[in-house]
């Protein structure tokens, strides 16, 4: 769904001002590679604070205790 919308976006940018849409189409790729490493990092940091909470609460779920 988020695919046809950006599609009909970029078809009415490219009636409005085709220059502009030009440009988006060769600029997209370049910033998903820019934003490549930053999304590596979040994926390595989300995995590291799951492991940081599963080492804290291990006391308590040897116990009994089970997350909601």
């Amino acid at each position: 769904m988020t695919t046809i919308l950006a599609f009909l976006a970029w078809c009415v940018l490219f009636i409005l001002c085709w220059p502009v849409a030009i440009a988006a189409l060769l600029l997209i790729p370049l910033v998903w590679l820019l934003a490549l490493p930053f999304r590596l990092l979040g994926v390595c940091v989300h995995g590291l604070f799951a492991t940081l909470t599963a080492i804290v609460t291990l006391p308590a779920r040897l116990l009994g205790w089970r997350p909601a």
